[in-house]
């Protein structure tokens, strides 16, 4: 899929059918992730693939806004090294992560983690080492309905010339 094409149709996607996602794209879509810019070239970065179902439902158990984790084939765990720009550096691999996603067909939903109660739970869950930051959890699959994205507000309303 074109590029633009990918990034004017993304869409967070809540409903999952059960196909599993391969192994081969899962790759590649984190490959994009990792392949984003960061500051200074540090790479505060780390993956975690999930798709044990028992895994992913402990995690929706855990997040409210997330249950749907349940159900999504599979998922990332995005983590960052404490760096100074951890969240900038994850939220931008996370950014690719999602369109990489459409690029491959798949639907996806970013859920935020950093600020949010259940962090420090979702670590201890995956064993994640002291020093790392939950950037947001991805949901990943097959679309289960093709509902177009929500609307938006027009350009003409957000992009300013020269001044506010």
């Amino acid at each position: 899929m074109d590029a633009m094409l990918a990034l004017k149709t993304r869409r967070s996607v809540r409903s999952y059918k059960p196909d599993p996602v391969p192994k081969q794209i899962v790759e590649d879509i984190v490959d994009c992730g990792r392949l984003d810019a960061s500051e200074r070239n540090r790479q505060p970065w780390e993956f975690v693939a999930i798709t044990d179902a028992t895994v992913r439902r402990q995690l929706a158990e855990l997040i409210e806004t997330g249950r749907f984790l349940a159900d999504a084939p599979m998922c990332i765990v995005v983590l960052c090294e404490g760096t100074k720009y951890f969240l900038e550096d994850g939220s931008a691999a996370i950014e690719n992560i999602l369109v990489a996603a459409r690029a491959h067909g798949l639907g996806s939903c970013w859920l935020v983690g950093d600020k949010k109660s259940f962090a420090e739970a979702v670590c201890r869950m995956l064993k994640v080492p002291d020093g790392f930051k939950l950037i947001g959890i991805v949901a990943l699959g097959y679309a289960a309905d093709s509902a177009p994205p929500p609307p938006k507000r027009p350009l003409s309303e957000v992009l300013h010339w020269e001044k506010f």
